[in-house]
């Protein structure tokens, strides 16, 4: 397995492979940039085909990190982790102690969330064996509601705060009455999303790979089911993707109907060039490192133990941030996701001088 080398190794500060036979983990951690803070991200678990799947996904995400806190002007860096595994069969406790006891060899250089295939208990189990994780205090949350720390429902309402941006930008609405929405994957983030969207009073059609979440999202928010197939494909007002990656690419960009994609999902395209292929056919993509970065900023000030109604006030800004992306895009006809790249690296360069430059390069984000 080529590291170095690698096509998606970007002058990474630190990456550690981690095997306990015992317990059966298998995980890598990826460190890209700490100039702005520490490197903080989820902790992924995922059945990965291959171990090069598995280290590809580690270093794309850790990278779109580093971006998506300086998008959110945050003072952090940018980090991942991914435990190679079947969450729903292979995770055990011993294991993520194990995980834990990895972290904790770090000495703090990065700091672990929660993420798909993980929850805020496996972050404790971790926290028995490490301090540096994040997103597991009981707290109020954002919202004013009690939270475990769980991100979900921060990066959900800051992903609402930015589709009604794109909404506003591209179709000039500010009521989402009767916009149609369709939305590819109804987990813990998803679900959330088409709740505000419902109580906004939009249409919704959904599709997820567990059908009990689906069912869920029919009987409680009165959403039409879709199939796998056509989930992306509908003839609706925005297309949002909450699940996995790489879903716009060669095949499905021509196949596109709606005017705007907007979703929580990190790592939306496939290739940077797709950026341009959106552009070129008319559709307005709100890049997901800035979109989905409600979570984050959640975490961020758990840390710090800042006001709920301060945390709401940050995730608010995703609006501006990407109306602010939308209107560099049209003025100078280059495609969202690089003027979302750019304006990453002007928020960074304040913080050059504490440790490395930059990569330029499109961001992808965790």
């Amino acid at each position: 397995m080529n590291v170095f080398s690698h096509p998606e190794f970007d002058n990474h500060e630190h990456l550690s492979f981690f095997c306990d036979p015992e317990t059966g983990l298998k995980a890598i951690v990826a460190i890209h940039n700490t100039s702005r803070g520490p490197a903080l991200g989820g902790c992924r678990m995922f059945p990965y085909a291959t171990d090069e799947a598995a280290l590809r996904d580690v270093l794309r995400l850790s990278r779109g990190m580093t971006y998506k806190s300086a998008l959110a002007n945050l003072d952090l860096g940018g980090g991942k982790s991914v435990i190679l595994g079947d969450p729903r069969k292979h995770k055990t406790e011993a294991m993520l102690e194990a995980m834990g006891k990895h972290l904790e060899g770090l000495g703090g250089q990065y700091i672990a969330a929660e993420d798909s295939g993980t929850s805020v208990p496996d972050l404790k189990v971790m926290g028995r064996h490490t301090q540096h994780v994040a997103g597991i205090a009981e707290r109020i949350g954002f919202d004013g509601q009690p939270s475990n720390g769980d991100p979900s429902p921060a990066t959900a309402y800051g992903t609402f705060i930015g589709l009604k941006a794109a909404v506003r930008h591209k179709l000039g609405r500010d009521d989402l009455t009767g916009l149609k929405v369709a939305i590819q994957g109804i987990g813990n983030v998803g679900f959330r999303l088409a709740r505000h969207l419902k109580e906004a009073g939009a249409q919704l059609w959904v599709y997820d790979i567990y059908a009990e979440n689906m069912q869920r999202a029919v009987d409680e928010l009165g959403a039409k089911p879709a199939s796998a197939e056509d989930i992306l494909f509908l003839p609706v007002d925005v297309v949002a993707p909450c699940a996995m990656g790489a879903v716009l690419n060669d095949d499905s960009i021509p196949l596109l109907k709606a005017p705007v994609v907007a979703g929580a999902a990190n790592n939306l395209l496939e290739r940077e060039d797709h950026d341009q292929a959106l552009k070129d056919r008319g559709i307005l993509y709100a890049p997901d490192f800035a979109i989905n970065a409600g979570g984050i900023i959640d975490v961020f000030y758990e840390r710090t133990g800042a006001s709920p109604d301060t945390v709401r006030a940050h995730v608010d800004t995703i609006g501006d941030t990407l109306t602010e992306i939308f209107t560099r895009s049209e003025r100078s006809g280059r495609p969202t996701g690089a003027i979302a790249n750019e304006l990453a690296e002007e928020r960074f360069r304040k913080h050059e001088g504490r440790g490395n430059p930059v990569p330029e390069r499109m961001a992808r984000a965790g």
